[in-house]
C-alpha cells in the first residue's frame, strides 16, 4: 500500500483552511482514521450484541423463560451483575491498556484489545451458567475498555488541528454503525429462532464477535506509531538512561504514568474533571438507555401476544423488533453524536457539554415514564439515543485535548473508565431499584418498578453538568506537548 510521502503521524500545516476538514487529509491519514474507526466499530458492535443477547441469555442461563412475570425481576437482577461485571473487566483493561498505549505504542496496543474482546466474545457462546457467562464477559470487557483511549489518541495526534474534532466526532458517530449492526444480525438470528432453524440466537450472536480478530490481523501491520508518540517515547527513554526517572521494571516505574498525570496539578485536574463528566454519561447510557431493549420488552411482549403468537415464534417476534428498536436508537445516536462534533465547532466545549447534558437527563425520563405503546418506540428511543450518545462525541473529541503526548493513552483512559469503574455499579443499582426498592409497585403494572427505577437514575447527569464550571475550555487551541 503507497503512503504520501510525509512521515506517518505527521500532520500536514491546514493548507487551504476552508476546505471542508476531509479534504485537508493525506491517503496515511485517511488509513489511521479508517483503521481506528473500525476498531472502535467492532468494538461498539461487541457491546451491543451484549445488550441485545443479555436478557434471552440470563434467562436461559437461569432455566427460566423471557417474559415469565414470576422470574422477570430476578433475570433483569442477573442481567444487572452481568453488566456489572462486563464494566468492571471493561474499566480495569482500560486502565491497563491505556498505560500500555503510552508504554508500548497505539497502534499495538490497539491490535491487542480487539484481538483479547473477540476471542472472549466468541466463549461467552460455551456459557453453561450465569457466573462463568459473567467471567467471559469480565475478560471481553478488558479488551473493550482499552481500544478507545488508545484509538483516539492515535486519530487526535495524526490529524491536523482543524481537522481533529471531526475527525474524532466522525470516528465516535461511527461507533453507531457497530451498534446498528449488531442490531441487525440480532434481528436476523432473531428471524432463524422465530421460524425454528436456530435454537438459541444468542449463542449465535457471540459467535459472530470473533470475527474482528481475523479483520484487525490483516490491517494491523500497516500501520505505525505517530511521530509525536516516537519523540516522547524516544525522550522518556533517554532520560531513563541518564537516570533522571525510575526504570519501568522498577515496582514504581510500573505506574509512572498515572504517578506523572496526578503529580502535574494541570493535568490532575484534568484528570478529575474528566472522570466526573465521564462518570455521568457512562452511568447515563450504561446504566439506564442501553437497558432499553428491558424497557421494550414487556411493551412488545403484550402487542404481539394479543395478535395471536406464543412460544418459539414470540420469543423471536419479540428479538426482532427489539433489535430494530435498538437500531432507531443508534441511527439517533450517529446524529446525536456528530452533532456535538458541529456544534462545539461554533460555541466551544463546555456549552456544548452543558447542553447534551440537559437533554439526556430530558430525553431518558420522558422515554422510561411515557413509553408504553408500539408507536412510542418509532420516535422516543431514536431521541433518547441522540440525546445520550451526543456526550460520547464529547468525550472523542475532549478528552485526548486534556493531556499531553506522553500521557495523552493514559488520560483519556482514565477519565472514561475509573469514570467506568464506579458507573459499573450502574447497572446493578438499576436491577436492585427494579427488584427491591420498587418493587412493591409490581402489583399495579409489572413494569413500573424498572420504569421508576430508570427515573431516580435519571440524577446522574447532574454529576456531569456540576462538573462542567472546573472544566478548560480547548475549542481552537493545539494539544498540548
Amino acid at each position: 500500500m503507497h503512503f504520501d510521502a510525509s512521515p506517518p503521524g505527521t500532520p500536514p500545516t491546514d493548507v487551504g483552511s476552508t476546505l471542508p476538514w476531509y479534504k485537508t487529509l493525506n491517503r496515511y491519514q485517511w488509513f489511521v482514521f479508517v483503521v481506528a474507526s473500525l476498531g472502535w466499530l467492532f468494538d461498539t458492535m461487541d457491546q451491543q450484541l451484549f445488550n441485545l443477547a443479555r436478557l434471552p441469555a440470563i434467562a436461559e442461563l437461569l432455566g427460566t423463560k423471557v417474559g415469565d412475570p414470576q422470574t422477570a425481576g430476578m433475570v433483569k437482577e442477573y442481567g444487572g451483575y452481568a453488566t456489572t461485571i462486563f464494566m468492571l473487566g471493561w474499566a480495569i483493561g482500560g486502565l491497563i491498556f491505556g498505560i500500555m498505549g503510552d508504554r508500548i505504542g497505539r497502534a499495538r496496543t490497539m491490535l491487542l484489545t480487539i484481538v483479547l474482546y473477540s476471542l472472549f466474545t466468541g466463549l461467552s457462546a460455551l456459557s453453561v451458567g450465569v457466573w462463568d457467562f459473567a467471567f467471559y464477559r469480565f475478560l471481553t470487557g478488558l479488551g473493550v475498555g482499552g481500544e478507545f483511549a488508545v484509538g483516539v489518541s492515535l486519530v487526535a495526534e495524526v490529524m491536523p488541528d482543524r481537522a481533529r474534532p471531526f475527525a474524532l466526532g466522525m470516528l465516535q458517530a461511527l461507533s453507531a454503525v457497530g451498534n446498528m449492526i449488531a442490531a441487525v444480525l440480532s434481528f436476523s438470528l432473531g428471524k432463524l429462532e422465530q421460524s425454528g432453524s436456530l435454537g438459541s440466537a444468542w449463542r449465535a450472536t457471540f459467535v459472530i464477535g470473533i470475527l474482528p480478530a481475523l479483520v484487525s490481523l490483516l490491517v494491523f501491520r500497516k500501520l505505525k506509531e505517530p511521530e509525536s508518540w516516537v519523540k516522547a517515547r524516544a525522550a522518556d527513554q533517554l532520560a531513563e538512561a541518564q537516570g533522571l526517572t525510575p526504570k519501568r521494571s522498577t515496582f514504581r516505574g510500573l505506574f509512572r504514568e498515572v504517578e506523572a498525570l496526578f503529580s502535574h496539578p494541570r493535568w490532575r485536574k484534568n484528570a478529575i474533571v474528566g472522570m466526573l463528566l465521564g462518570f455521568s454519561g457512562v452511568v447515563g447510557l450504561w446504566g439506564i438507555g442501553f437497558f432499553s431493549p428491558e424497557l421494550t420488552d414487556p411493551v412488545f411482549r403484550n402487542y404481539f401476544t394479543a395478535q395471536g403468537f406464543t412460544g418459539a415464534e414470540l420469543n423471536g417476534k419479540v428479538t426482532s423488533w427489539k433489535a430494530i428498536s435498538f437500531l432507531l436508537q443508534n441511527i439517533g445516536a450517529f446524529f446525536g453524536i456528530y452533532a456535538f462534533s458541529r456544534v462545539t465547532a461554533y460555541i466551544g466545549r463546555r456549552p456544548a457539554f452543558a447542553i447534551s447534558f440537559v437533554l439526556a437527563m430530558g430525553s431518558t425520563a420522558l422515554t422510561f415514564w411515557f413509553l408504553n405503546d408500539f408507536t412510542d418506540v418509532y420516535w422516543m428511543i431514536p431521541l433518547m439515543g441522540f440525546c445520550q450518545l451526543t456526550l460520547f462525541g464529547g468525550y472523542a473529541i475532549y478528552l485526548p485535548e486534556l493531556f499531553p503526548t506522553r500521557l495523552r493513552s493514559t488520560g483519556t483512559s482514565f477519565c472514561y473508565n475509573v469514570g467506568r469503574l464506579f458507573a459499573a455499579a450502574g447497572p446493578s443499582v438499576l436491577g436492585l431499584l427494579t427488584s427491591k426498592v420498587f418493587a412493591g409497585y409490581k402489583a399495579i403494572d409489572p413494569s413500573l418498578p424498572f420504569r421508576y427505577a430508570g427515573l431516580a437514575m435519571c440524577s446522574v447527569f447532574l454529576i456531569g453538568l456540576f462538573a462542567l464550571p472546573f472544566a478548560p475550555e480547548t475549542k481552537g487551541k493545539p494539544l498540548p506537548e
